[in-house]
């Protein structure tokens, strides 16, 4: 049985045990009457009496806090519907000002210290588990949705409106411009130059070198190459003079932080940053080179495949049991939970944060719920609003017309108590 028919059935109920009550206290004052009010009967007529105007009273108060009583349009009846107005907004200004308020609110995240109940919550494998399986089950679903038709168009058009309006040279320019603020540029020169010296130190490079150059000398100067003996062993040991020489530069310039090759590379950059932000020609060409990009159809095809090919992989990691997608989820939900546990700063850092997001978005997202709350009780119909709240109370409000009955039967025989005696 539904909450609704379990209180309409106890309204009821109780409606029906007042009301028999206010019949009982009628019937018993008519038998009464009819003895005259000899003997005991006396004291009978007169708690009946009262106790019939007790339950009338209290009948007549009941009604009046929801309708008219017996439809006539008496003042200062009906209230809770010629109210409903004050009450949704007086209710929503209890909420905001009572539950919603922002030290309220503060006061009672500190007591419930979310990184301790956090901490707590992932410590246990278990609960990780459960945690990476909601997360993977969105993650499943969220590929579902987006590989709906519909969405996969809106998704598409939002894209590639987004790649038209993408500045590339200025997003490039500024890029380059911020590793340069740092120095951090050198060090990309650093590992390039790191790389070559290594190739370099290879045999197999080296050997490319000397072949090089011995084609060299036979393409430059083929009648001089008739004159060379043993070119080849010639070309070799020139060939790793070059690259002595060359590595020996190559570590001159990561040994000096201040070589000229730094100072070059620097003012090359810093002349690719200006071309990229300023010169008509660059922009253009980097625009023509996103454009060739984007509509490379090989590329589309080979970048659509790699998509494909991860969503595919990831449904299926997803659908079985020991899912790796999911493992890896528990693995780290655990891990921030130990981290939590030994991390004190960790910890107060995760509170104070939200805290700080309490305070930023309480005011608010609090008056937003108390128009909502307000707004929605305006919106109810009057007979709904009233059925609502005669359901929620009215059922206890009967006793108060059942209580009025007998106590004013008790009253009424006191009275009459007090008659005799005076009398």
């Amino acid at each position: 049985m539904q909450m609704t028919d379990v209180r309409t059935a106890a309204l009821k109920k109780n409606k029906t045990v007042a009301g028999a009550l206010l019949v009982g206290a009628a019937l018993l004052f008519v038998v009464a009457r009819l003895q005259h009010g000899s003997g005991a009967w006396g004291w009978v007529a007169a708690f009946a009496e009262a106790a019939m105007v007790g339950a009338l009273a209290d009948w007549f108060a009941v009604v009046a806090l929801f309708r008219h009583p017996m439809g006539l349009p008496i003042p200062h009846t009906a209230i809770v519907a010629e109210k409903k107005e004050t009450i949704a907004d007086n209710l929503g200004q209890f909420i905001q000002e009572k539950f919603l308020a922002t030290e309220v609110l503060v006061e009672r995240m500190r007591a419930f210290d979310p990184a301790r109940r956090l901490c707590d919550y992932l410590v246990s494998r278990q609960n990780a588990e459960g945690l990476a399986t909601g997360i993977t089950r969105v993650i499943s679903e969220s590929i579902d949705f987006l590989e709906d038709e519909r969405v996969s168009k809106v998704v598409s058009a939002a894209l590639s409106d987004r790649v038209e309006k993408f500045d590339a040279a200025s997003s490039a320019g500024t890029l380059l411009e911020s590793l340069r603020s740092e120095s951090r540029h050198q060090v990309v020169l650093d590992e390039l130059l790191r790389r070559l010296g290594g190739w370099l130190a290879k045999p197999e490079a080296q050997e490319k070198v000397a072949i090089a150059l011995d084609n060299w000398v036979d393409t430059e100067y083929p009648l001089l190459s008739k004159f060379i003996p043993n070119r080849p062993q010639f070309a070799r040991n020139a060939g790793e003079k070059i690259v002595r020489k060359v590595s020996g530069f190559l570590e001159a310039v990561n040994a000096d932080p201040s070589h000229e090759l730094r100072h070059e590379f620097d003012r090359a950059v810093g002349d690719f940053i200006v071309k990229l932000k300023h010169d008509t020609a660059m922009r253009a060409r980097v625009e023509e080179l996103k454009q060739e990009l984007v509509g490379n159809e090989q590329l589309g095809h080979y970048a659509r495949g790699l998509v494909g090919d991860l969503k595919a992989w990831v449904v299926q990691d997803l659908e079985r049991e020991h899912s790796a997608i999911r493992h890896k989820v528990a693995d780290a939900a655990v891990a921030l939970g130990n981290t939590l546990s030994k991390s004190g700063e960790l910890s107060d850092s995760i509170n104070e944060h939200l805290e700080g997001v309490v305070r930023k978005y309480a005011d608010g997202l609090r008056t937003g719920f108390a128009k909502h709350i307000s707004g929605t009780v305006k919106e109810w119909d009057n007979e709904e609003f009233i059925k609502e709240i005669e359901l929620s109370i009215g059922s206890d409000l009967q006793f108060i017309r059942m209580n009025g009955t007998l106590v004013g039967g008790m009253i009424g025989i006191l009275l009459h108590a007090a008659s005799l005696v005076i009398g």
